[in-house]
């Protein structure tokens, strides 16, 4: 395909090129800070192609931006059976009328190719509909094998463009999978899209595994394995499968979570008794106690900035929301609602602390302010727990569990989503049962 003028071009080392095409001021956008979000109506043409080879390519790219654009609930595509006409190429300019007649506020135009040396070339334009302006695109050249997070990064592009707010589509979610009866049951560590695609498990099941969580900086995860019925905490490479003892801690529960920076991680231990929150400086293993308090003081997260932890204890006679400096001092209680309040997880974005509520035999997620106002409950069940943030704030995933039955079967335990205004509840499909996920930071691939 030929270039389009006035493109800056730069480099995603050893993956892709991307080459953006300047940007037309344009009005459309959507306001994802209000509560129910009206979908914005968006029209998603099947990618155009050069070759039968790349024809399929071109189908599968349009099905995943759709889809990905769908589920955050603030895209409603149009059907295409609707569809007056097809684009006839990625230059040229559409007929804006044959678009406004469907209500389609927004029309993604693309088409992928392949270059003489075998490389996958893929361009798509984002076009205002009513303002009959050009909002964004881009010029994309890799392996073939690459078209799925290509497709990821065109939907990231749509999405930033037309909400302001940052995407989270290109991005990977590990989690616990969950097979057996309940009595006996094989839980090990596997990885995903956030789409559910690209499944694979990482750990056979040979041992127990346990809350599962990325490091901010690198291709790692952490997690808790038991090795001899006793806790032990591994750092694992996703890149080359390798893992190596972070350390034997008999009296964690729950494995460590990263500072923003890499370089620590805060974690749980109970000695001697007594429960309290520790870091430990993964460059020298140096561990340093944080909380000196009778209570069960546990569930620790940094806040982005790392000045920060917030974490729960009983300390004041009921399971609660504190925060603290990351030296342990200034310890505030912030949760001051009916209930028990536990797993809190500091937003990316560090205006908001998601938490799951025990209140009136029910599970609810929920997010807080840091200065403990403006408490919202987002969902509810039989058993609602382990929420994570997407990476730009705006999006939560958590697993459910049913009710299992007299006998003790059944209670089956599956992946969902739901954003911040709590109408765009979904489930994120698995092979298998799920439970504990964690999202990776932006573009861990």
């Amino acid at each position: 395909m030929r270039r389009l003028p006035h493109l800056v071009r730069w480099f995603l080392i050893g993956l892709l090129a991307i080459v953006p095409i300047e940007q037309v001021a344009a009005q459309l956008r959507v306001d994802i800070t209000r509560g129910n979000v009206e979908p914005l109506p968006i029209a998603i043409p099947e990618f155009l192609s050069n070759t039968a080879e790349a024809n399929q390519i071109a189908r599968d790219m349009s099905e995943v931006i759709t889809n990905n654009l769908s589920r955050s609930g603030l895209f409603r595509p149009v059907d295409r059976k609707a569809f007056i006409e097809e684009p006839s190429g990625v230059e040229v300019r559409p007929n804006f009328n044959n678009w406004r007649v469907l209500n389609a506020q927004a029309l993604v135009v693309g088409g992928a190719s392949f270059k003489a040396d075998g490389e996958l070339q893929v361009e798509f334009r984002l076009w205002d509909v009513f303002a009959e302006t050009a909002m964004t695109g881009l010029s994309l050249s890799t392996a073939p094998s690459n078209w799925r997070r290509i497709a990821h990064i065109v939907s990231d592009t749509i999405y930033e463009r037309i909400t302001g707010e940052r995407g989270y589509f290109d991005t990977r979610v590990v989690y616990i999978s969950e097979t057996g009866p309940q009595n006996q049951r094989v839980k090990r560590l596997a990885i995903m899209d956030q789409d559910g695609a690209n499944h694979r498990f990482l750990t056979n099941g040979d041992t127990l595994v346990l809350t599962p969580r990325f490091s901010p900086t690198s291709q790692e995860i952490t997690y808790l394995a038991y090795y001899n019925e006793q806790p032990r905490v591994y750092l694992f490479n996703i890149d080359t499968g390798e893992q190596e003892v972070l350390g034997d801690f008999p009296g964690m529960t729950f494995a460590p979570r990263f500072s923003p920076d890499g370089n620590n991680v805060v974690m749980s231990l109970a000695e001697q008794g007594n429960t309290d929150i520790y870091a430990m400086d993964l460059r020298t293993r140096r561990v340093n106690r944080l909380t000196k308090n009778t209570a069960i003081d546990t569930g620790p997260s940094y806040a982005p900035d790392g000045r920060q932890i917030v974490f729960e204890s009983d300390r004041s006679g009921s399971q609660q929301l504190y925060t603290m400096r990351s030296d342990g001092s200034d310890i505030q209680r912030i949760s001051f609602g009916e209930g028990r309040y536990g797993t809190p997880v500091w937003s990316p974005r560090g205006d908001l602390i998601a938490f799951t509520k025990i209140f009136r035999g029910e599970f609810h997620i929920g997010v807080i302010r840091p200065d403990g106002a403006g408490e919202r409950l987002l969902t509810k069940g039989f058993l609602v727990e382990g929420p994570t943030w997407a990476p730009n704030g705006r999006v939560l995933m958590f697993f459910r569990q049913t009710k299992s039955d007299s006998a003790g079967r059944g209670g089956s335990s599956r992946l969902f989503s739901i954003d911040l205004t709590g109408f765009n509840e979904r489930e994120v499909i698995t092979p298998v049962e799920a439970s504990d996920p964690a999202w990776s930071p932006p573009s861990v691939q």
